[in-house]
């Protein structure tokens, strides 16, 4: 797989740093920044490119959740564990359809999760507060037989994504957070990291299994995103809501420019 998985070691390690930051500050999406880059800048195919990316997310959040306990952040833990089950359940499905799915299946989904996720936070930051409260119900929102069964069901759905995409779920689940559950930004972020601990572990062992991973240059992205990682989580921490959904927001819409435009350069054949 040598020939496979070309780039050069400091190469691939300032994608890991600045990919690291991009994961701190976002809750746990760097690899919208690692796909596209190892795709740009290695020969793998695109399915060894989100299993290596996969691989990347354990450092990047165990960083991530460390970053935001000693920046003084909070993590909601009601709706952040039942998430991290199914994330965790999730993790097993994800590689397996990555697997048997078109790659451009792949970018057609990625492209259209980071125009939603864009839209949201968009509207968030300079519109009437249209999605600024949860859409389930306070009263369903106490009901832990309501709650708990939800949140795990989301949980699968979001680990199912990132343990197949390699993104880190953040730019799913932190999402999902704030509209489904009505939990604050910065809070949805760093239960988002935690949440990833677990899916990264089981997707990274099945993607490794597959063959769909290069850890070569996995771990080597992991180990470079932690510095990146811890700066960009105390970042996030320091701004405001609406600032940091701001963010969020224009980071996913420029990720789903550059898919757009890669993804048509693939079909011309260019």
């Amino acid at each position: 797989m040598a020939s496979r998985e070309r780039g050069s070691t400091a190469g691939i390690a300032t994608i890991g740093a600045v990919g690291g930051v991009v994961g701190g500050l976002i809750g746990g999406g760097a690899g919208v920044l690692y796909v596209p880059a190892l795709d740009r800048f290695t020969g793998m195919s695109r399915a060894r490119v989100h299993g290596t990316s996969t691989i990347a997310q354990i450092g990047l959040c165990v960083a991530g959740v460390a970053a935001y306990a000693v920046g003084g952040g909070a993590i909601d833990l009601r709706v952040g564990v039942p998430m991290m089950i199914g994330g965790t359940l999730g993790g097993f499905l994800g590689p397996w359809l990555l697997a048997r799915t078109r790659e451009t299946v792949l970018r057609v989904l990625l492209i259209a999760i980071l125009v939603l996720t864009a839209v949201k936070f968009g509207i968030d930051a300079v519109g009437p507060p249209l999605f600024t409260h949860a859409l389930v119900s306070p009263g369903l929102l106490a009901d832990p037989w309501f709650l708990l069964p939800t949140a795990v069901g989301v949980g699968v759905v979001v680990g199912a994504w990132s343990g197949a995409m390699g993104l880190g779920g953040g730019l799913l689940a932190v999402p999902a957070m704030v509209l489904l559950f009505g939990v604050e930004l910065h809070v949805a972020a760093g239960t988002s990291l935690l949440m990833f601990i677990p899916n990264s572990l089981v997707g990274s062992w099945v993607h490794v299994r597959q063959g769909t991973a290069s850890t070569r240059w996995g771990w080597l992205l992991g180990l470079a995103s932690v510095p990146g990682v811890v700066a960009g989580a105390l970042l996030g921490l320091a701004l405001d809501t609406e600032v940091l959904g701001l963010v969020f927001g224009t980071f996913a819409l420029l990720m789903a420019v550059r898919e757009i435009v890669a993804l048509a350069r693939r079909r011309r054949g260019t």
